[in-house]
């Protein structure tokens, strides 16, 4: 009856041998690296639309929760039509980013726009329109701000860049998760001069931004990011990662130490008789 205790010690140490050796390396290397987070070949982020509430942004060029209309539109025929987008990095930045100090971030929007959005013109805006504005977060902190003017009606694509300025050229992973903000308000005015729609004046809105690889922010991110000393931050400790099988381990010590304590109470009552 002794001898179980000692067996199972031995089964507990064998089961955690694989898991400090080769084996755990190469579980760790065979996962492939998340295609949302930016790496060294990837430094594009590409909005997305579930064509409802939610908004949001990564660094893969497709996303299957994404509308499967391929855009986010929204239509009036009479009234302002408030846009209030923010497209939130979705998962958090993981890694951190040292973006090229004076290097360029070069953005496109495809666009399809119809109505009022200009103030003060020959339109029927009366001071309730805006022209859009397209506001770059890392967290808290605007790296960039612009009002895009010369639109037009129809379908079309927007270009923009910016220069990145020292002091919003580090983003420190999940503390500086990037946002992207698109704000507008469009005005239509269609009404029907006879009841039923036989005569028709005026022009209706619409809104529709195109999704995925047709509205994307391309970043300057310098190699230096990828770094392991970049990584490891001012502390110089990186941040730690989930090590594979440690669930496995953990589960299997506690099941040995289980089937060990058992075994020890069966001995004591066994001594006792």
């Amino acid at each position: 009856m002794r001898s179980r205790p000692i067996v199972a010690i031995v089964l507990a140490f064998c089961l955690l041998l694989p898991v400090h050796g080769t084996g755990a390396s190469s579980m760790q290397d065979e996962q492939p690296p998340d295609p949302k987070q930016p790496n060294e070949n990837s430094s594009t982020m590409y909005l997305y639309h579930d064509g409802y509430a939610e908004a949001w942004t990564h660094f893969a060029n497709n996303d299957t929760m994404s509308t499967a209309d391929g855009e986010y539109r929204e239509e009036k025929e009479n009234g302002v039509i408030d846009i209030k987008l923010r497209f939130i990095m979705k998962p958090e930045l993981v890694p951190r980013l040292n973006l090229t100090v004076g290097g360029e971030a070069r953005g496109t929007l495809r666009l399809d726009l119809g109505g009022d959005w200009e103030n003060g013109g020959d339109g029927n805006c009366n001071n309730d329109c805006e022209n859009m504005n397209i506001t770059i977060y890392h967290g808290p902190n605007i790296i960039h701000k612009q009002q895009m003017t010369g639109l037009q009606e129809g379908n079309q694509s927007y270009p923009f860049m910016f220069t990145i300025p020292e002091e919003h050229a580090v983003w420190d992973g999940r503390d500086d998760n990037p946002v992207i903000e698109i704000t507008m308000k469009l005005k239509g005015d269609r009404t029907d001069a006879v009841p039923g729609g036989i005569l028709v004046s005026g022009t209706p809105a619409h809104f529709a931004l195109i999704l995925g690889m047709e509205s994307r922010l391309d970043l300057p991110i310098d190699p230096e990011t990828w770094t392991d000393a970049f990584q490891a931050g001012e502390d110089g400790i990186k941040e730690p990662e989930d090590t594979p099988g440690f669930t496995f381990v953990a589960g299997a010590a506690a099941l040995s130490m289980a089937f060990f304590y058992n075994m020890r109470r069966e001995d004591d009552a066994s001594n006792d008789e």
